[in-house]
């Protein structure tokens, strides 16, 4: 595609996504079905300028009235990825001298909210709970995330799926903490990759891979994954029980659990039954009562902990949000929990880094369920031979209690789990 077109193509990206009025990688997919024209490196320049813009927007918003033409050409091209050179051969000349004098703009000249690129609402709790480590958070924040694999335990062995990827020319290495995980530099094509068909690997970050371990779902047991989602943790768990016992993957919303039916059939796990349910009291909830061995409830969050991958996330969440999530956790941990059997074990988990969806939900319910006893996620882990395990957590007298994932300490998306047995 000619420079201009292209550039074009990533203002008119630029101006969807910053409607706000979808999430961005549903309006990206949208461009590209409604732009089939395009090829892989014209859709890697559009989707990561669009990202750019989204991780950069405050700063961004502060450079662009200095230019002309519309704002959200402007923003495409302080965020544009890829060659220097290239876009500049789509600019006039006003244009370009424009560019120059923003890229002489030095980041400690900067007054501090367009260096961070966060919402105020969202500066102090980072800032409470980091202290000297909020910079090193906003670094790896405005990098985007890495791409980690979870290797289907059931079908294959993490070392066989390394050498097959070597052999087709990608590079993975073991992640350091999930025994199940390896890491890919870059974004290459998978879903053509032979080992991807015949379903011996999924995409999935680190941390998520960590709070299947967490649940430790044994071979023939009862097990409920409450908020399934897309069914990531689901597989994870389904192999981790070698497709026995009985797996329900939970969910309001059955057209996340219809796209999860593929990599279902992939994975040739037969212990695993979807079901849409219409909330936290449904039926099917209530007849399982104290029935479960184990309970996984990786609740809705704002995903705050995603902002690598979605940071379109931070501009459509407010703090009013937060509290009305915090709501809706409570409730759905406190109905999930009475599925739970005596000696039973629960787990509650996001992709949040807020404590009011975390900690707060966490502490409360463990007030109100006394029959709850608190297991320390980083014994849980480590008696799972996962290394370095007690760097993964924070809380409690040991700092062990809730494990506690972050993206410039970990690599990993941020996420919280709290774990209990009960009684």
């Amino acid at each position: 595609m000619h420079p201009k077109a292209l550039l074009d193509a990533c203002s008119e990206l630029v101006r969807l996504v910053l409607k706000f009025d979808h999430p961005a990688d549903a309006i990206v997919s949208r461009f590209f079905r409604d732009n089939r024209g395009l090829g892989p490196r014209e859709r890697a320049t559009l989707a990561e300028t669009a990202y750019t813009v989204l991780r950069k927007k405050l700063l961004f918003d502060h450079l662009a009235p200095s230019g002309s033409g519309p704002k959200e050409r402007r923003m495409a091209i302080l965020g544009f990825y890829g060659p220097g050179d290239f876009l500049r051969s789509a600019l006039t000349d006003q244009e370009k001298n424009w560019l120059d004098q923003c890229e002489k703009v030095q980041p400690a000249d900067l007054m501090e909210r367009h260096r961070h690129n966060l919402p105020e609402w969202l500066v102090q709790p980072l800032k409470d709970q980091l202290g000297d480590e909020f910079w090193p958070l906003v670094e790896h924040l405005n990098l985007g995330a890495g791409l980690d694999l979870r290797v289907n335990t059931f079908k294959a062995k993490r070392a066989d799926v390394q050498k097959e990827l070597q052999q087709a020319g990608i590079k993975a290495v073991p992640t350091p903490y999930s025994p199940w995980g390896l890491r890919i530099a870059g974004k290459p094509a998978l879903n053509k990759n032979e080992a991807f068909v015949r379903g011996d690997f999924e995409v999935q970050d680190e941390g998520s891979q960590l709070l299947a371990m967490l649940l430790d779902a044994k071979r023939g047991e009862m097990v409920v994954d409450f908020c399934a989602g897309a069914g990531g943790k689901t597989l994870a768990i389904g192999a981790a029980m070698r497709s026995t016992g009985r797996l329900y993957a939970f969910d309001t919303s059955a057209h996340r659990l219809d796209s999860f039916k593929p990599r279902m059939a992939r994975s040739g796990l037969s212990n695993v039954h979807p079901a849409a349910i219409a909330h936290e009291r449904d039926d099917r909830v209530k007849r399982l009562s104290g029935k479960m061995d184990r309970v996984l409830v990786d609740a809705p969050c704002t995903g705050m902990g995603t902002l690598r991958r979605n940071p379109d996330l931070k501009w459509r969440q407010n703090l009013q949000a937060v509290e009305e999530m915090a709501v809706k956790q409570a409730a759905i941990l406190q109905s999930a929990a009475r599925m739970v059997k005596s000696g039973g074990r629960l787990v509650y988990a996001t992709c949040s880094v807020l404590p009011q969806e975390n900690e707060a939900i966490a502490a409360a319910f463990a007030a109100a369920n006394p029959d709850f006893v608190a297991l320390p996620a980083g014994e849980v882990l480590a008696g799972l031979k996962v290394e370095n395990a007690p760097s993964l957590c924070a809380g409690g007298e040991d700092g062990q209690l809730y494990l506690r994932l972050w993206p410039h300490r970990h690599a990993t998306d941020g996420f919280f789990a709290a774990v209990w047995q009960k009684k």
